[in-house]
């Protein structure tokens, strides 16, 4: 029973990873959507979104039964509570990089950012993607130097995040509603995506550590 057990937390564990990949996947092409109004890439990120959310479903079906049938302790019910965040954050980057891709299909043929905030947002971009490709590396590696890099690319971001709205509350801002609406949106789903990262990030560390952190990061 032990042998089946041990399995099961594996498969829990490679199941976190695949959703980690499809995560990174769907920012990579919502991201590129964005920047280049490609209406087709962005279509592919919304149509995927929903493999992100079976597998989600499965992984948090699969964790139930096994805090049902197999009363795990300590460490192992550890990495099964925590899995089922950690399962919940990941599942959130994927519905943000589909709102970052439903932009992008709302304002083709143009791009959703206008080019004095371009540099701006291609920098944001880079670090979500940074911090998606880490949380795989992460949750395959159990690798803490990971995870404070993803603290580091998420601190970055927030730093931006404030940028976008001071510009956008500036005297010598002219862009249109629409335009002021999308660019606030767009700076939002970019930041939450980080946080959502971190929360993920910090669960690992709990795991590897047994210490949880109060300041940690739970956004929905």
């Amino acid at each position: 029973m032990r042998k089946v057990f041990q399995e099961e937390l594996t498969q829990v564990g490679d199941q976190l990873v695949e959703i980690s990949r499809l995560v990174s996947e769907a920012m990579d092409k919502a991201t590129t959507s964005f920047q280049v109004a490609d209406v087709d890439l962005a279509q592919d990120v919304i149509a995927a979104d929903a493999r992100i959310d079976f597998l989600q479903n499965s992984l948090d079906e699969r964790a139930i039964d096994i805090l049902a049938l197999q009363g795990p302790v300590a460490s192992d019910l550890r990495m099964i509570v925590g899995s089922l965040r950690m399962s919940a954050s990941l599942e959130r980057m994927g519905d943000l990089a589909r709102h970052i891709a439903q932009l992008a299909r709302l304002r083709y043929p143009s791009t959703v950012i206008p080019a004095s905030m371009t540099e701006t947002f291609n920098r944001m971009a880079e670090l979500d993607q940074e911090i998606a490709d880490k949380l795989t590396v992460l949750l395959e590696s159990r690798d803490l130097e990971v995870a404070r890099d993803i603290l580091k690319a998420n601190t970055a971001i927030n730093d931006l995040h404030l940028s976008v709205f001071k510009a956008i509350a500036a005297p010598e801002w002219s862009e249109s509603p629409a335009t002021t609406v999308d660019v606030a949106l767009a700076s939002r789903y970019f930041e939450r995506f980080a946080d959502h990262g971190v929360s993920v990030a910090q669960k690992v560390t709990y795991l590897v550590t047994g210490a949880w952190q109060p300041n940690a990061t739970e956004h929905s």
